[in-house]
Formats: C-alpha cells, sequence, structure tokens
C-alpha cells in the first residue's frame, strides 16, 4: 500500500526541528531519530511510537487505535486516523510526542 504523499510533506515539517532521517518500511515511510523509529506513515494513518508508558494514554484520545501491523496489537505504537491529524498543530503534536520518545532511546549504532 502506497503512503499518503501529502501527508508526508507535512510530517517533514513537522518532524524537520527534530532531525530525523527517513527509511521506506512497511510499505510506508518511517521517520527516525538516533536510528529508532518515531512515527510514520501507513496509507494514510500516522503511526505514533509514544512509549508503554504513555500507551494507553494515547489510545483515549479521538481518533487513535492500537497499531496492529502484523495483526497483534504493539504496545508503545499507536495508529492515528487522517481526521486527528487535519490541523498543523495536531500534526505538531503528534509529531513531538514522537521524537521526544525516540530521542530518549539509546541511539542505535552506526546511525
Amino acid at each position: 500500500m502506497a503512503y499518503d504523499e501529502r501527508l508526508a510533506e507535512r510530517l517533514r515539517a513537522a518532524m524537520g526541528p527534530y532531525g530525523p532521517t527517513e527509511r521506506k518500511m512497511f510499505g510506508g515511510l518511517a521517520f527516525m531519530i538516533g536510528g529508532n523509529m518515531a512515527c510514520g506513515i501507513i496509507g494514510r494513518d500516522l503511526m505514533v511510537r509514544v512509549g508503554p508508558q504513555a500507551h494507553d494514554a494515547a489510545l483515549a484520545e479521538p481518533h487513535v487505535r492500537p497499531m496492529d501491523f502484523t495483526g497483534r496489537p504493539m504496545r508503545g505504537y499507536v495508529y492515528v486516523a487522517p481526521e486527528g491529524i487535519e490541523t498543523a498543530p495536531d500534526l505538531a503534536r503528534w509529531a513531538a510526542r514522537s521524537a521526544k520518545y525516540a530521542s530518549g532511546l539509546p541511539p542505535k549504532s552506526g546511525r
């Protein structure tokens, strides 16, 4: 499945201050910080890494559902539907959450 190119442009702008790298994976586009996935795009959905401690709080927000890419939900990751990221401030808030979590992880060697 191709990812939403317009969302990719918007997410590049929102993630820019955090200095991510991009990697095509899972048929979508991932934004990495220190070699750790922060967020990405699968189809029209934003995939956000919030971490295990923030997982339940993220799921309580509108337009958010568990990330179940493999058929099993992955704790610490959520999908945000297009309705949850329609505005620039909403997208920026999710980008910041993902960048904060990924930046707190040890960098992966060689990246």
